[in-house]
């Protein structure tokens, strides 16, 4: 029996008012139907909101620390249903499973951090320039968020946002991507078994064009959070925009890593494998660059090109298997244009380049781990995210042009440098346009209780992990206590 997942909204379980479904399929095996899903409509999303928009109030007024005790036992049912969500991950978007364990586990630190940070949701207070006179900072929650989540992480990045959106106050209406809409739903589940109050969390999927529109559009939705293409984030912000609604957008990248002539190699190469083709390369953090000193370039492509091939691919419910498909058939021909354009393009295809074909691989999307060499930064292959394990090699002469080429690009995510030279990476942190700077790392791997953002056309200025997450959802409120029982006009009876 094939599961129907329903929509989610104030605290019961429904079909879409459109009486519409479409279905999820396993990208590594396309006979596999995970399940079919609510097509909803404006009308769903009106009515999550409307939920949403009456549980604020009761919701509001819980304190913090209630809120926020919620979360441990979230944090608990994450743990125990490890293993079934990391599975079902594994089924609706194809990363193998001791990413989607990984993923998970994001969830489950998230949920802990949350948990505590509802007793530290510490304002400021500071000295007044006049007597008899208190000063101090706090955060007030803003109402029904709309939060639009991306199919790559589809534990983790909802948690980032629905967490932190419900611990400091707020209400939600959360779109997760088509493609993984199941995982979203047993998080749904857990936080509804936890006990959170009926209306607080609302769920609906269906499409970007009806359920995404309506959200950023919707008069009572005081916020967005998004996670996905720089292309979207914008339309989202030009919307908003119009009607000043607060909008948090985690974009693009185009993430570099630096290996200098005195780098550990074997540790780069390490960093440099995990960092392009790790979730298939299908990571706003991925590494798509790698900016090589020309007196590593030959040693370093050679072993990499070797390591490359030795990548076992397949479906990721194969414990052995290191690198599943693309998300997709759409994400899969994305890929092949892109290496259609580097060999056009004049870059040499020194490994890969071709979707796999033959027994299982006929049953779902793979493709060849791909690197370039001779690529110049100037090229498509170097400016574009491709979303997929498609990797640049770029020759440079010294650190100033190797940070020169990492800072090329519209993008401002992730970075790296592998180094033995403490002064070459405190200049690269120094000059390395990049929301997240790792020295002798690979460009993935964020840790829940950091700040995680970019620059340029990768947001706009927010951050999410970490504390700044809890500003991104709440309002600032400055407040002014005159114990004095007489009226002071600050600076002109202070001066």
């Amino acid at each position: 029996m094939v599961e129907e997942y329903l929509n989610f909204i104030g605290g019961k379980w429904g079909k879409s008012k459109s009486n519409k479904t479409f279905e999820n399929r396993n990208p590594a095996d396309t006979s596999d139907l995970v399940g079919t899903f609510q097509l909803s409509s404006q009308d769903d999303v009106d009515a999550a909101v409307t939920a949403a928009q009456a549980a604020y109030p009761g919701w509001r007024d819980t304190p913090a620390p209630e809120r926020a005790d919620y979360m441990y036992s979230v944090a608990n049912k994450l743990r125990e249903r490890k293993e079934e969500i990391a599975k079902l991950m594994t089924r609706e978007m194809g990363k193998v499973l001791a990413e989607t364990r990984g993923d998970v586990q994001e969830g489950i630190d998230t949920a802990d951090f949350a948990a505590g940070e509802g007793r530290h949701m510490h304002g400021q207070t500071v000295p007044s320039e006049l007597r008899s006179k208190a000063c101090y900072v706090i955060h007030q929650p803003m109402g029904v968020w709309g939060l639009i989540t991306p199919w790559n992480f589809p534990v983790a990045i909802p948690t980032w946002k629905t967490f932190p959106a419900i611990t400091t106050g707020n209400t939600i209406v959360i779109k997760p991507a088509t493609y993984t809409p199941a995982c979203t739903a047993k998080l749904m589940e857990i936080l509804d078994e936890a006990g959170i109050p009926k209306g607080v969390i609302n769920y609906v999927t269906g499409t970007g064009g009806v359920v995404g529109e309506r959200l950023i559009n919707h008069p009572d939705v005081k916020g967005i959070s998004f996670t996905g293409s720089s292309e979207v984030g914008k339309r989202i912000a030009e919307v908003t925009g119009k009607t000043l609604k607060r909008c948090s957008l985690e974009l693009g990248g185009k993430n570099g890593q630096i290996v200098m002539n005195d780098a550990n190699l074997e540790l780069a190469l390490d960093g440099a494998l995990w960092g392009a083709f790790g979730t298939t390369g299908q990571r706003c953090t991925a590494t798509s660059r790698i900016i090589v000193q020309e007196g590593v370039h030959d040693e370093f492509l050679a072993e990499l090109v070797n390591r490359a091939k030795q990548i076992k691919i397949g479906n990721g419910l194969d414990e052995s298997v290191q690198m599943g498909p693309l998300v997709s058939e759409a994400q899969l021909k994305t890929v092949e244009s892109y290496v259609q354009i580097g060999i056009d393009e004049g870059a040499a295809l020194v490994v890969g380049g071709h979707r796999l074909t033959g027994g299982d691989f006929d049953k779902g999307f793979f493709h060849e781990p791909t690197i370039f060499d001779q690529v110049t930064p100037n090229m498509r292959i170097a400016q574009e995210e491709i979303f997929g394990p498609v990797l640049s090699v770029i020759t440079v002469k010294d650190l100033k042009e190797a940070i020169e080429v990492l800072n090329g690009t519209v993008y401002g995510l992730s970075s790296s440098i592998y180094t033995q030279d403490v002064n070459a990476a405190m200049r690269a942190i120094e000059r390395i346009e990049a929301g997240i700077t790792y020295v002798n790392g690979p460009t993935i791997g964020a840790e829940c209780h950091l700040p995680f953002g970019g620059v340029k056309e990768t947001g706009n200025g927010h951050r999410e992990g970490g504390w700044t997450a809890y500003e991104i959802f709440t309002e600032m409120k400055t407040v002014y206590i005159d114990y004095s029982g007489k009226l002071q006009r600050a600076q002109i009876d202070n001066k």
